[in-house]
């Protein structure tokens, strides 16, 4: 059964759980550096942490900036994965943060880009490096996708 469990810094015991997600793939996986995987942003998230049955296999967060609300750190297990635990996930971030009615953007790694596409971003500006990645800024622009 899959359920998602929402929570704030404050919850430490979820935070270690999300944080060891994040560092399998980002760290292990891609290679990125730690520093720059747990960053000074941790404090002001919306946490989120995805259970197959009591097993946490993915996590994603968002926060607010200047620019709208930024989603960030969307980490699904390398076994889970092209299994439809990031749509639900994200759609999961999604609801919640289409309620604030503010812009939606996020940094995606260019091989997320087709993935977000379906999900209703458009690519925004040029290629860029971020921990040594290539990413594209994608803005949201497709409520749709969202509602089914």
């Amino acid at each position: 059964m899959i359920r998602i469990k929402k929570f704030t810094f404050d919850n430490k015991d979820l935070l270690d759980i999300a944080q060891g997600i994040r560092k399998k793939v980002f760290v292990v996986e891609q290679k990125v550096d730690p520093k720059l995987e747990i960053d000074e942003h941790e404090k002001e998230c919306h946490h989120y942490l995805l259970y197959d049955d009591h097993l946490p296999i993915a996590t994603a967060r968002w926060r607010e900036t200047y620019d709208g609300i930024k989603l960030e750190r969307f980490a699904v297990i390398s076994d889970y994965r092209n299994k439809g635990i990031g749509t639900v996930i994200l759609r999961e971030v999604m609801q919640d943060t289409l309620l604030l009615n503010k812009a939606i953007y996020l940094h995606a790694q260019t091989a997320a880009v087709l993935f977000y596409e379906v999900h209703g971003f458009v690519k925004t500006g040029k290629c860029f490096m971020e921990a040594n990645m290539k990413h594209y800024r994608m803005e949201y622009v497709n409520q749709q996708d969202v509602k089914k």
